[in-house]
């Protein structure tokens, strides 16, 4: 594998000797490119979990540094870590992944995103690889798709309000007592004030997991059913 160090610059070695490495800490082992006439569009995606900008590559990969950011299990995600490399068939193939996430407990995560439709048998036989080596190393190896349009929906909405700048806590605290009780958005919204002022803090605890909504069931509108999780506010 290879990965750039902030210390050492260029690391090569095997993922046994450097599995411990804080890989959701890493630079990118490659430019993310743009040229004319692509199909993807690559770009920076702003990370309330890790408070900094996290590249991607298509719209898909953004999608899902959304709902990496929106999972309150990951506290660290960096894209392009390392780039792997094994001998198939006597050739040295070469893979990078999308993302490396970290997980609370503190599980290393390694992500490719690539919807269904579009996997030829080279990428398969990459993620197989991916897979084992991860296996070997206690990480999860997780292929991911096109997202739940509806869950998608929902997260792009409220990744509008991640930052914690929106968050007041006088706002948030009646909103806390408010939805004690499962209460529709809009009647409990009314409830805690303006909706001018309300709304914005609503959707940054939809988001921060102090308030808790079907993010499944339907596109959010003032009829969703919300409540205050049991932790409460943090």
């Amino acid at each position: 594998m290879e990965f750039a160090a902030p210390a050492e610059g260029r690391v090569v070695g095997s993922l046994a000797d450097h599995w411990s490495v804080r890989f959701e800490d890493a630079a990118p082992v490659r430019q993310f490119h743009f040229t004319k006439g692509s199909r993807s569009y690559p770009g920076l995606y702003w990370s309330a979990t890790v408070n900094r900008h996290v590249g991607y590559e298509s719209w898909l990969e953004r999608d899902h540094l959304r709902l990496l950011d929106f999972d309150r299990r990951i506290i660290g995600v960096s894209s392009q870590p390392f780039r792997m490399s094994w001998l198939q068939g006597g050739v040295v193939r070469r893979h990078t992944p999308d993302f490396f996430a970290r997980a609370v407990d503190g599980t290393g995560i390694v992500i490719d995103v690539r919807a269904d439709d579009r996997i030829k048998e080279r990428d398969a036989a990459a993620f197989a690889a991916t897979e084992r080596a991860c296996s070997e190393v206690g990480w999860e190896f997780r292929r991911v798709g096109v997202p739940d349009p509806v869950f998608m929906a929902n997260v792009r909405w409220l990744a509008g309000y991640r930052h914690s700048r929106i968050h007041r806590a006088e706002v948030g605290c009646r909103l806390a007592e408010v939805f004690a009780a499962p209460t529709s958005l809009l009647h409990g919204a009314a409830q805690a004030g303006p909706p001018i002022g309300v709304l914005p803090v609503l959707f940054h605890l939809l988001w921060s997991g102090v308030l808790l909504a079907d993010l499944r069931a339907g596109v959010l509108g003032g009829g969703t059913l919300v409540r205050t999780a049991e932790k409460g506010l943090r």
